[in-house]
C-alpha cells in the first residue's frame, strides 16, 4: 500500500513538474520582423508556415499589393555549413525579400540568438520550390496567384552554394546565385555532409549565374574562381569583395552582398534593366564600386 501511494505521489509530482515547465517555457516564435523589415519598398517579415515547417519564409508583410502584374519571384536558399537553419543570413534574406521576393530558406525559423540545428540536404531547395508553386495554385493560400512560378532562383552560401549547384539543373530554375562557394577539385574534399559534386556538374547549369566571393582570404576562393573559368556556356558574373568567407550577411541589411544580390535578382527575376546596369556594360557598373573586383563572360 505504501509502495502504491509512493508511486502515485511520484507520478503526480512528475506531471506537475512537466506542466510547470510547459507554463514557464515560452512558445517558439514563428513570425518576427528582422531589423526594420529591410530598405526595400515592401517591409519584410520572417515566418514559419504550417504547410512547410522544415523551412523559413521571408516575404513582404503586406501581400495585398501582389497579384496580376506584380508577382513574387521565388528564391530558394541554402545555408552555410549545410546548417538546417538560416540564422546566419536573416539580415541578408530579409533585405532581399523587402524588394518584392518570396525567399524560402532551408530550416525552421531561428529564434533570437539561436544557431543552426542539424544538417540539411540539397533536396530541401527543391522542396522550397515545390511548396511555393503549390501555394500559388491553392485558392485557400494567402499566396494564391501572387507568386511568379516562372521566375525562380536557387541560391546559397558555402555548403549551401554547393547544394545550389547540385540542383541548378532543375529546368524550372531561371538564375543561379553561388555565394562564398565553389566545387572542390577533389569531390567533397573529404568533408561529410557536403554534396559530392565534380566540375562536370557545372555543365548542367542552364541559366545566368552570379558568383559572389570574399576575395583571396575566402577559403572558397580558389574553388569558386576555378568554377568561373570552367563555365563557358551560360552568362556568368564573378564579384569579389575582400571580406573573407563570412561575407557581409550579418551586417545591417546584409551589407554589400545584399546590395549586389538584390540587384541581380531584380534584373534576372523582375526584368529591371536599371538594376542590371550593375552587371552589364563595359565595364560593368559594379566595377565602379571600390569594394568589388569583377569579371564576366557571355554577358552584355
Amino acid at each position: 500500500m505504501v509502495k502504491i501511494s509512493l508511486f502515485i505521489f511520484l507520478c503526480l509530482f512528475c506531471a506537475g513538474a512537466l506542466i510547470a515547465q510547459q507554463q514557464t517555457t515560452p512558445p517558439r516564435t514563428t513570425s518576427r520582423v528582422v531589423e526594420d523589415g529591410g530598405t526595400g519598398p515592401y517591409s519584410a517579415v520572417m515566418l514559419g508556415e504550417a504547410s512547410l515547417p522544415t523551412h523559413t519564409v521571408f516575404r513582404p508583410k503586406d501581400l495585398s499589393v501582389f497579384g496580376n502584374g506584380n508577382k513574387l519571384p521565388i528564391i530558394a536558399w541554402g545555408n552555410g555549413a549545410c546548417a538546417n537553419s538560416p540564422w546566419e543570413h536573416v539580415n541578408f534574406l530579409s533585405e532581399v525579400s523587402s524588394y518584392g521576393f518570396l525567399v524560402v530558406a532551408i530550416g525552421p525559423v531561428p529564434q533570437e540568438g539561436e544557431k543552426g540545428r542539424g544538417k540539411s540536404a540539397s533536396s530541401q531547395l527543391v522542396d522550397a520550390i515545390n511548396w511555393a508553386i503549390a501555394q500559388n495554385a491553392d485558392k485557400t493560400s494567402p499566396y494564391y496567384n501572387k507568386i511568379d512560378v516562372k521566375k525562380i532562383s536557387v541560391s546559397g552560401m558555402s555548403c549551401g552554394g554547393l547544394q545550389t549547384l547540385e540542383v541548378a539543373s532543375d529546368p524550372r530554375v531561371s538564375t543561379v546565385v553561388v555565394c562564398n562557394s565553389g566545387i572542390f577539385k577533389t569531390p567533397g574534399n573529404g568533408i561529410s555532409n557536403m554534396p559530392n559534386l565534380t566540375k562536370e556538374n557545372l555543365k548542367k547549369i542552364h541559366s545566368p549565374t552570379l558568383y559572389m566571393l570574399g576575395g583571396e582570404k575566402d577559403i572558397a576562393y580558389a574553388n569558386g574562381m576555378d568554377d568561373y573559368q570552367q563555365i563557358n556556356h551560360v552568362p556568368v558574373f564573378m564579384a569579389n569583395m575582400d571580406v573573407g568567407h563570412g561575407g557581409t550577411y550579418a551586417q545591417p541589411h546584409g551589407g554589400e552582398f545584399a546590395k549586389v544580390a538584390t540587384a541581380w535578382y531584380k534584373w534576372q527575376l523582375k526584368g529591371d534593366r536599371e538594376a542590371g546596369k550593375m552587371f552589364s556594360g563595359t565595364p560593368a557598373g559594379l566595377s565602379k564600386n571600390s569594394n568589388w573586383t569583377v569579371e564576366k563572360k557571355n554577358m552584355p
